[in-house]
């Protein structure tokens, strides 16, 4: 059989656990997904990125949308996507997801005009100690994580005049792959740090995801929460801005927003590899990256 759609997944989310919370919310969304696929007259299905069973030249587009192993798994994941990019289309393509998997885009969107949170790249053996780069950086307090990661993945956050605590575990992570330093948001201790989805170029709808007490990352998979949020028409045209600032086609992104101390707004991080996109929220959002799903293929054969 042919496939208008494979939704991807990795192979942890395959099997639906009732019991499980976290498994139940994965395919609530995967399945406002295919349902809205399917609602486009779009023949679907859902599988693991890594089965080794499946042909992919049955599938004519992948979706990925829970293949939340890649950034573990790159030294398989990266020659996988190439070979499929030559397959079948990808949603998002192969040259936004290979952009938009190291954090230097940063740099690009910041040269566009869009404000960015400051960063500082520390490359793959780096000799300087991290206590010499916090102290070059100037700020006070600090986030160290990788470039390429996901999920709070190695993140830190430390004092200027603390760095010493983790030498030794910057020194193992730096050898193995580049690094960064941002600045931390303390305003995400109080305010949160805001998602606004973009889905086909268009604001979709947002959510404000906050720390738990005592803690700084904001994802529920380290105690955070996730509450609905209205977008300001200032919040709308910033997101929609920083998305049209990609060199690529982009069906689906969300970009993570703060503000500054000064009250501006600025991108933490734009995801549009594998974001969740809490379709729970407002489940038409799933109609809306279906249409445009189904025109770009439509074209794409015209």
């Amino acid at each position: 059989m042919l496939f208008d759609v494979a939704v991807l997944t990795d192979s942890r989310q395959l099997e639906h656990k009732p019991e499980d919370w976290y498994s139940r919310q994965v395919h609530h969304e995967d399945g406002l997904v295919l349902d809205a696929l399917r609602d486009a007259g779009l023949a679907v299905c859902r599988l693991a990125w890594d089965d080794a069973g499946f042909d992919w030249r049955q599938a004519r587009s992948l979706l990925f949308r829970t293949t939340w192993d890649y950034f573990e798994r790159f030294g398989e994941f990266s020659p996988w996507l190439s070979r499929v990019s030559r397959q079948c289309r990808l949603f998002n393509a192969a040259e936004l997801i290979r952009w938009n998997l190291d954090k230097r885009y940063l740099v690009e969107l910041q040269n566009k005009g869009v404000a960015v949170v400051p960063t500082l790249y520390i490359e793959k053996g780096e000799r300087r100690t991290l206590a010499q780069l916090a102290d070059a950086s100037g700020w006070n307090e600090l986030i160290l994580k990788p470039a390429v990661s996901g999920n709070a993945r190695h993140t830190y956050r430390f004092n200027a005049g603390d760095g010493q605590r983790l030498e030794c575990a910057f020194g193992d992570l730096v050898e193995r792959e580049a690094m960064l330093l941002q600045p931390f948001q303390r305003q995400v201790l109080e305010q949160g740090e805001l998602s606004l989805m973009v889905v086909d170029g268009r604001y979709s709808h947002a959510i404000r995801k906050t720390p738990k007490p005592g803690d700084f990352r904001v994802q529920d998979d380290h105690g955070g929460s996730v509450h609905p949020h209205q977008a300001s028409a200032e919040e709308i045209a910033f997101a929609e801005a920083a998305v049209r600032a990609v060199p690529f086609d982009v069906l689906y992104a969300r970009v993570d927003l703060v503000r500054d101390g000064q009250g501006r707004l600025a991108v933490m991080e734009l995801e549009m590899i594998e974001p969740e996109l809490f379709f729970r929220f407002r489940p038409e959002a799933a109609g809306l990256l279906a249409a445009g799903l189904r025109r770009r293929l439509a074209d794409s054969a015209a």
